[in-house]
């Protein structure tokens, strides 16, 4: 029993990321060259959730922003570690509707990486996106989801094991 429920939470992700159910992006890297398609725009929302555990500060620095389909966009969001101790975080992205999770690439962003940080400390975390030309004409807006996880007591996450990452937070 324990090895069948061990085993559905990667058979999920295989799962999600095969249909785009749960608007699960795993895009790493740059986009193909494309060219901007400037005959319209897509609005991108950005929303922020923190589980109950988690004390930090965790929002976007912006709200939403117009893009042009195919052309590549900066933005950041904020987080601070109010606690008084040092705390490791993982971010966890969501894309809706989820049919658009396929076109909206992420080039750079802080959820690829554990994200380390000392107690008191803050940090603005990079996010670089493109939004594939062949976007579907009907979407005309997506959000972009992220949940901000501690996992500070996780077996693989020691400060000895963080402090050497490239992450926006150790630096």
């Amino acid at each position: 029993m324990f090895g069948f429920c061990f085993a559905l939470v990667p058979l999920y992700d295989v799962f999600c990321d095969i249909t785009g159910l749960n608007g699960k992006n795993f895009n790493r890297g740059p986009a193909a060259d494309t060219s901007v398609d400037r005959s319209r725009t897509v609005k991108i929302q950005f929303v922020t959730v923190n589980p109950s555990d988690m004390p930090w500060e965790f929002r976007p620095t912006v709200r939403d922003l117009r893009v042009f389909p195919g052309e590549d966009k900066v933005t950041s969001f904020y987080a601070a570690n109010p606690t008084g101790n040092w705390m490791v975080a993982q971010a966890v992205p969501s894309v809706t509707p989820f049919e658009a999770a396929p076109y909206l690439n992420k080039i750079n962003c802080f959820c690829f990486d554990r994200q380390p940080l000392e107690a008191g400390s803050d940090v603005e975390m990079p996010l670089v996106f493109v939004v594939d030309p062949d976007l579907p004409e009907h979407i005309s807006t997506i959000t972009l989801s992220y949940a901000l996880y501690d996992i500070t007591g996780s077996a693989e996450v020691s400060k000895n094991s963080t402090s050497d990452d490239k992450g926006p937070a150790s630096l």
